[in-house]
């Protein structure tokens, strides 16, 4: 993939090297004891529900209630604003300029409504989001309560060597995912999925909902990836086969498989390699945001 006619967004904070899992400077850090959570007690709650397809956070908030660390457990340190000077955070920032100039044409166009940017985060080992501690063991994720991407660029390296991904156009769809969840936090979708997951009177049936809701941010990815590319002309067949890789590779059944032997799909909460290809496909051909409606499908 071929970025060097992506524009750099200004709307990243960059916070990478101002402290991680050894405590922020100025004004707040971890707490470890009186009350609070240490720090393998939080990365070991962070793998567990990747493992598991639990949201961390709901984890690691449970366990600060347990031991009565009911308060904030690290202040954000403010990062550096702008486009990073660093080959890594420069591709990430030309990525994100690329999903604010293409969604603030398509959303309008297709769904009559404004774009407004989110920021995203860049951060090293563990760090405060506005959805609580976020930390690398999560992989990035959207918080819709501050309305930012939270991305450990270790990520990345973690897709090579673990999941068989990788690739420019892999990384890409990684971000364009998270902004996809974003698009859905504008289309007012987010609020729903989770009033109807609240509702839900099983947790097979509210993981159902987190299913579809992550495929049509796939989908949305591949959206983006064909409007881009209709702009640019910067993606080939190799660059599709990267992405298909990684959507293939971070499968719920291949994670599970991997991680237990066994694969329980009631317990999925981001949709099979087979259907996460699919959807991204879908808007990769097509770069049609109605054609993601997986809430409409009969199954996913």
């Amino acid at each position: 993939m071929q970025d060097d006619d992506l524009r750099p967004s200004d709307n990243i904070e960059d916070r990478r090297g101002r402290g991680g899992i050894g405590g922020f400077g100025g004004g707040g850090g971890f707490r470890v004891g009186g009350g609070g959570l240490g720090i393998g007690a939080i990365i070991g709650l962070g793998l567990l529900g990747w493992v598991l397809g639990i949201n961390p956070l709901v984890l690691i908030e449970g366990a600060q209630m347990v031991t009565g660390g009911n308060q904030p457990q690290m202040s954000a340190p403010q990062g550096q604003r702008g486009a990073p000077d660093d080959s890594t955070g420069n591709f990430v920032a030309r990525v994100l300029g690329e999903t604010e100039d293409v969604w603030s044409q398509v959303l309008p166009a297709q769904a009559n409504r404004q774009y407004t940017a989110p920021t995203l985060v860049l951060f090293d080992g563990v760090t405060q989001s506005g959805c609580g501690t976020a930390q690398s063991a999560m992989g990035p994720f959207y918080c819709p309560l501050d309305r930012k991407v939270y991305l450990d660029t270790s990520f990345f390296q973690d897709m090579q060597r673990r999941m068989g991904g990788g690739g420019d156009f892999a990384y890409a769809y990684v971000v364009a995912h998270e902004i996809g969840h974003h698009v859905q936090n504008l289309l007012g979708i987010l609020p729903k999925v989770q009033a109807a997951q609240r509702a839900a009177s099983s947790k097979a049936e509210a993981n159902q909902y987190s299913v579809r809701n992550e495929l049509m941010a796939d989908c949305l990815a591949g959206v983006w990836g064909y409007w881009m590319n209709r702009r640019h002309a910067n993606i080939d067949e190799n660059d599709i086969r990267q992405a298909i890789g990684t959507a293939s590779a971070i499968g719920d059944d291949r994670l599970q498989r991997q991680s237990q032997g066994r694969v329980v799909p009631d317990s999925f909460t981001h949709g099979s390699a087979q259907q996460r290809v699919r959807w991204l496909m879908v808007g990769l051909k097509g770069g049609s945001v109605s054609s993601c409606d997986t809430f409409r499908t009969t199954e996913p």
